[in-house]
């Protein structure tokens, strides 16, 4: 049996990437794919802590939350989390692996509250962990609230899944002559104001040298190869 790089990580998802070819929601088939890609590396023995963005559904910083005080319009978001920690609890449970949803605000109808301890008690027993409601307060990302957990619960990384293959010096979506970089210290992804995570979540990695490995989520087998330590993607590391 292959070993893992890693006994324990952070997953981060944006909100987009449930809903696949669609603008918004939450795409069925986009959904499968993904869970029997975490079901794989949890089966595996890797631990795995979920933060899901919101973004498919609202975002405190879009565009409908013009005028919006900014307060309301970033709780509106996190409330979104909840939403996408609940459909891949569910594609996850229908793949065989127990889940527990932790949620920043409490809602105990649909989700456990966060509790660190508790957190961890589920990951020693097998379950993938899925933080949701970002960090439970307004003016904070999910990448700020994925560093933070991802410290909290003594994750030995961060998996960053994007739409593009690493990171680049400049949009590739954009600039066909793009380069990305294989490795990166956190300080020059701050100086270059690179778009890996915000400047905060980025921080705190730095300051508890957690590396944040960025991929590609669309290729097939990618977490995989990350979670065996195959050189894919782009790490973001002290140096």
């Amino acid at each position: 049996m292959q070993s893992l790089r890693y006994k324990r990580v952070l997953l981060k998802l944006s909100g987009e990437a449930l809903a696949g070819e669609q603008k918004f929601g939450i795409n069925p088939a986009t959904l499968d794919v993904i869970g029997r890609e975490i079901v794989e590396v949890s089966q595996m023995g890797m631990q795995l802590v979920l933060v899901i963005g919101g973004g498919n559904i609202f975002r405190g910083m879009s565009e409908s939350a013009a005028g919006m005080d900014r307060a309301s319009a970033d709780y509106m978001g996190m409330l979104a989390t909840v939403l996408n920690a609940l459909a891949v609890q569910d594609a996850l449970e229908k793949l065989g692996v127990e889940t527990r949803v932790l949620s920043a605000i409490a809602m105990r109808e649909v989700c456990e509250p966060y509790i660190r301890r508790r957190a961890v008690r589920h990951l020693e027993h097998g379950r993938v962990v899925i933080c949701a409601a970002g960090t439970g307060n307004p003016y904070f990302t999910t990448d700020t609230a994925a560093a933070l957990r991802a410290a909290e619960l003594k994750c030995q990384a961060i998996l960053k899944a994007t739409k593009v293959s690493g990171v680049y010096d400049k949009d590739p979506m954009k600039h066909d002559d793009a380069v990305m970089f294989q490795k990166i210290t956190y300080l020059q992804t701050l100086e270059r104001r690179l778009k890996v995570m915000d400047s905060t979540a980025i921080s705190l990695a730095m300051d508890n040298n957690l590396p944040i490995v960025v991929f590609n989520l669309f290729q097939t087998g990618n977490i995989r190869k990350v979670a065996l330590g195959e050189d894919i993607g782009t790490t973001v590391t002290g140096g």
